[in-house]
This record gives structure tokens, C-alpha cells and sequence, in this order.
């Protein structure tokens, strides 16, 4: 059975308001190391004290962990009520959490049925975007892939219970119906740090996405930090997906190196 771990810290508002959700309405109680509920048997909770970007050793907690799905606040300077999700990693050198040049495991059947399930819930959080990120920060060690839900973009969407409460329960919801896997899996580069053709792909066809690089990052991606993002996936990378017209002037170097690969380019 999957064992799926939701992390969340003490010190980040809006992952108090997810783990009040989940104490108060959700049946999570505490069993001395973890909170559990005896309605969703293959999820735990772990409320961390600090930041969630440092996290590197949770596999020495949770070694049968299936994935460390993180409940997260999302800081934006526009602060635009937004719901997204994303994998992590550092394509140079981040200051926030994790290892330069190294990207965390990712989950792509994980994120599509998450992103698909919350897109559904939509009508429940009105004036909310809902959207993935590109691959950043920490943690980037764990031996298990990681997934980012976060909720922001600022303090007044931290606190919002009804927002909270529509994530943590489509959720629960999507781990209780189990995950299909993805038939066709994809990094993805280029584009913005909110990929809207890679986010529409995820909804729209059978793909799934590993790590995504945006334009901003292309510069740091050489050929070994292609093939990291390509192995670290727990289901095997088919393409290479490209935002064709989002590549700036890396353009034709990254082609060149997506065409060594060996995997079908898939152009958006």
C-alpha cells in the first residue's frame, strides 16, 4: 500500500491552516510521531518546527514513505489568490534550501492527478488561478520524489480556510482514488516560471511532467543536468517537451541537446 507523507511546518501559515483542516475535519490525530486518520489509511502528517526548504532527512523518518507531498505557502509579489503545485530542485546555485545542480525526485502521475483533481474543484475557490510552477528551491536530497501544494499568495490567502480546506480535501481525495500512471512522461523546457502550455498539456493530453526548466534556468542546463532531470523521476522520462517559442536565445543549444538524448521532442 502507498504511504503517502504530507509535510508541513509550524512556522508557515498557510500549512497551519491546511493541518487545522486536517485536525479538525479530516480526522488527523497524533500517534506521538506523525497525525493519522483512520479515513485515509495510506497518508500520514508531519509537522515540522522550521522551514520546509531544508527538510533533507525525512527518509530517515518515513524510509517507506511512497512520496513527501509538502503543504506550503506561495509568496508572490503580485499576490494573486493562486493554487499551485510543482516538484523541486536547483538548476544553479538557489539560496533557498536544497543543493546547487541537483534536482529532487519527481512524481509526475502525482502531480497531473493533483493538478487535474484541484483545476475540478475550481467553482470551490472562486477568484483563485490554479496553476503548476517550474522546478525550484529545496529540499533536493530525498531519496523519495517530492511534490510542492501550495496555497498564497500572500497572507490573507495563507488563512483562508475555505481555500485550505478545498486543497486538503481534493487531496485526500486523489490519494484515496489511487494514481494512474502517466502513458507518456516529459521534462519540460522553457517558458515562464508559471508554465500556462505546460499546465495545459498536463490537463489536456496523456503526459505527465518531471522537472520543468523555465527560460530563466537554461542557461544552468548542460548535459548532466539534463540527464539528472530526466533519471530522477519515478516514471521513466519518454520525451523531451519543449516550449518551442520560449527558449529565448538558448534555443538552439538546447535543441541540439534534446536531439542527443534520444527522446522524442515533443514542441509546444
Amino acid at each position: 500500500m502507498d504511504n503517502h507523507i504530507l509535510v508541513a511546518s509550524s512556522q508557515d501559515l498557510a500549512g497551519v491552516t491546511m493541518t487545522d483542516y486536517l485536525k479538525d475535519s479530516a480526522g488527523f490525530a497524533s500517534d506521538g510521531k506523525s497525525y493519522r486518520s483512520p479515513r485515509n489509511k495510506n497518508v500520514q502528517l508531519y509537522i515540522a518546527p522550521g522551514s520546509l526548504l531544508t527538510l533533507e532527512s525525512l527518509d530517515e523518518a518515513y524510509p517507506d514513505a511512497s512520496s513527501f507531498i509538502f503543504l506550503s505557502k506561495h509568496r508572490s509579489d503580485i499576490q494573486i489568490p493562486t493554487l499551485t503545485c510543482h516538484c523541486t530542485g536547483n538548476f544553479a546555485d538557489n539560496p533557498y534550501g536544497g543543493n546547487p545542480k541537483e534536482i529532487a525526485i519527481s512524481y509526475p502521475s502525482l502531480q497531473k492527478a493533483y493538478l487535474k483533481a484541484i483545476t475540478g474543484a475550481k467553482g470551490k475557490v472562486p477568484g483563485y488561478d490554479v496553476i503548476i510552477e517550474a522546478t525550484h528551491h529545496g529540499p533536493t536530497s530525498l531519496k523519495k520524489p517530492v511534490l510542492f501544494v501550495e496555497l498564497g499568495s500572500s497572507e490573507k490567502q495563507w488563512g483562508d480556510r475555505n481555500a485550505a480546506g478545498v486543497m486538503c480535501g481534493t487531496l485526500l481525495g486523489m490519494l484515496d482514488n489511487g494514481i494512474d500512471r502517466c502513458k507518456k512522461v516529459g521534462v519540460a523546457l522553457g517558458g515562464t516560471h508559471y508554465p500556462s502550455k505546460f499546465n495545459k498539456l498536463l490537463l489536456e493530453s496523456e503526459f505527465g511532467l518531471a522537472a520543468v526548466a523555465s527560460k530563466h534556468n537554461l542557461e544552468a542546463i548542460d548535459e548532466q543536468m539534463l540527464d539528472q532531470m530526466i533519471g530522477k523521476s519515478v516514471e521513466k522520462v519518454t520525451h523531451i517537451v519543449v516550449d518551442s517559442k520560449g527558449l529565448g536565445s538558448q534555443k538552439d543549444r538546447i535543441m541540439k541537446m534534446a536531439e542527443e538524448t534520444g527522446l522524442e521532442i515533443y514542441k509546444l
